[in-house]
């Protein structure tokens, strides 16, 4: 993986926590911990949901794919701490 990767995956990540803390409110950190929960979610997703046949494309498709692995791990997250 290329630097210019990296840098767009935290990016991706960044903006697709932000959204996923929108979405899943009351399991959220605040604004910095969405972002990193975003940007592993984002990496999760990036090599879980291909797998499952999910063939998104494109800028769109990476802040889909990560959006849905944050709003997953925000999901399960909240489940351990309720616990």
């Amino acid at each position: 993986m290329s630097v210019e990767a990296l840098i767009i995956w935290l990016v991706v990540g960044g903006i697709a926590g932000f959204l996923a803390g929108q979405i899943v409110r009351g399991y959220g950190f605040g604004v910095v911990g969405n972002i990193v929960v975003g940007i592993v979610g984002a990496f999760l997703a990036g090599w879980l949901l291909p797998g499952l046949g999910l063939g998104l494309t494109g800028i769109v498709g990476a802040i889909i794919y990560a959006m849905i692995g944050a709003i997953i791990l925000l999901l399960l997250i909240g489940l351990i701490k309720r616990a």
